[in-house]
């Protein structure tokens, strides 16, 4: 076993070189789900506005999200109406100009599945209400 010192040292920077990586690599791959959750947030509220704008509608419109969320649920809170339900900890939101109350009034709180990385909504505003109701 004569192996040199250079030798060593070579396998030993191999090693830390493929560690950094791997770890740089998992660093990324948490970045674009966090983004991923960042622009569903603002999507839909940018969708919920452009219906409470309009006088009446329905629209189905379908999010993209990591697969480590299972559903994304809306409560009666006056602080965050919107969490997650993941394996993680994923932070919620405030969601405004949506009928909550008439969305939980029967569960609460009302979940819509993540399924396979896909979440669709439905969005409804009829003639005469001043708030978007959101179904599965």
């Amino acid at each position: 076993m004569n192996i040199s010192f250079g030798m060593i040292f070579s396998i030993i920077l191999i090693i830390i070189f493929l560690a950094f990586g791997f770890y740089a690599i998992t660093k990324f791959l948490d970045l674009q789900k966090s983004i991923q959750v960042e622009k569903f947030l603002s999507d839909l509220q940018e969708d919920i506005d452009k219906m409470w704008k309009s006088p009446q509608g329905s629209q189905t419109i379908t999010y993209t999200l990591p697969t480590n969320i299972i559903s994304v649920c809306f409560k009666t809170d006056e602080f965050q109406n919107l969490e997650f339900n993941s394996k993680k900890l994923v932070g919620g939101e405030n969601i405004e100009n949506i009928d909550i109350a008439s969305m939980t009034n029967q569960e609460s709180p009302y979940c819509i599945p993540n399924i396979k990385g896909r979440v669709s909504i439905v969005l409804k505003k009829d003639y005469g209400e001043t708030l978007v109701r959101i179904t599965r």
